[in-house]
C-alpha cells in the first residue's frame, strides 16, 4: 500500500511541476492525472487482492 501512496503522490508532484498557467499544460491535464488514477487503481488492488498465505 505504501507503494500505491508513493505513486499517487507522485501524480500530484508531477501536476505540480507543469510550466503552464493554473496547470493547463500535458503534465497538469494528462499525465499527472493519469499517474494519480494509477495510484489509486494500485491501491484498490491492494486493498482488494487476496493472498495465498493460509
Amino acid at each position: 500500500m505504501l507503494i500505491g501512496i508513493g505513486i499517487i503522490v507522485l501524480g500530484f508532484v508531477i501536476m505540480g511541476l507543469d510550466s503552464e498557467p493554473h496547470g493547463f499544460g500535458f503534465l497538469g491535464l494528462t499525465l499527472g492525472p493519469i499517474v494519480t488514477l494509477a495510484g489509486f487503481i494500485f491501491q484498490f488492488y491492494a486493498i482488494f487482492a487476496h493472498s495465498e498465505k493460509k
